[in-house]
């Protein structure tokens, strides 16, 4: 889908400064000014202590609307982020996606804060994306049908037990699936997996983390 398809775009504090640095990079031929007040972000949201003074200026100066939330230290800029969608009117009742850039890679402890993100907020729809992979949530109270695109994304993929053992597990579409498999942390789990179908079936009695590579040619 391209950016500008999207409901809304948000930035979480200094993923603006990634914005701004990188998006003339994807356009070399074009004007940089012109491309970042095309795809500029509808909220800059979070402690604000990340993103550069002149990147904080540049968007306030075309319209982006900054909202200051240092207040709560108990939270991510991304959880804040998610919070402000999840609360929208205009968005109450439907099917909303909500794809994650930048969420990956870096210091562990921030990979790790943005997939508690998935957990807090179970009933939305969350991909965290990278170069490598993409990662989400699969809550149990569904019977989950991926269909898999393999142009961009496969064959390596992996399930992982997120809240605690996994103690019946199911899957069709896998190269080794699970059939009432239990998975847990010190037991097994299943990455290194490869996809073979077209649609991989996922049931589970707890909640597990979907994983899939993204192919990088």
């Amino acid at each position: 889908m391209e950016a500008r398809a999207a409901q809304l775009r948000i930035c979480a504090d200094g993923g603006a400064n990634r914005l701004y640095d990188e998006l003339p990079l994807l356009f070399p031929d074009q004007d940089a000014i012109a491309i970042r007040k095309r795809y500029k972000p509808n909220l800059i949201k979070g402690d604000l202590d990340s993103i550069r003074e002149e990147v904080l200026g540049f968007y306030k100066d075309v319209g982006t609307e900054v909202i200051d939330a240092s207040d709560d230290q108990d939270t991510t800029d991304l959880h804040k982020c998610i919070a402000y969608i999840q609360d929208l009117p205009n968005l109450k009742n439907q099917n909303v996606c909500v794809l994650v850039a930048g969420a990956l890679g870096g210091r562990f402890d921030h990979e790790i804060g943005n997939i508690n993100v998935l957990c807090r907020f179970s009933s939305m729809r969350i991909i965290l994306l990278s170069d490598d992979c993409l990662i989400q949530l699969l809550p149990s109270s569904h019977h989950h049908e991926i269909h898999i695109q393999h142009n961009v994304e496969g064959p390596h993929c992996g399930l992982i037990p997120i809240g605690g053992p996994s103690t019946r597990n199911k899957t069709t579409g896998l190269e080794w699936n699970l059939s009432d498999t239990e998975m847990r942390f010190g037991g097994l789990v299943s990455t290194s997996n490869i996809v073979k179908g077209e649609i991989v079936t996922v049931q589970s009695d707890s909640d597990l983390l979907w994983t899939i590579s993204i192919r990088k040619e």
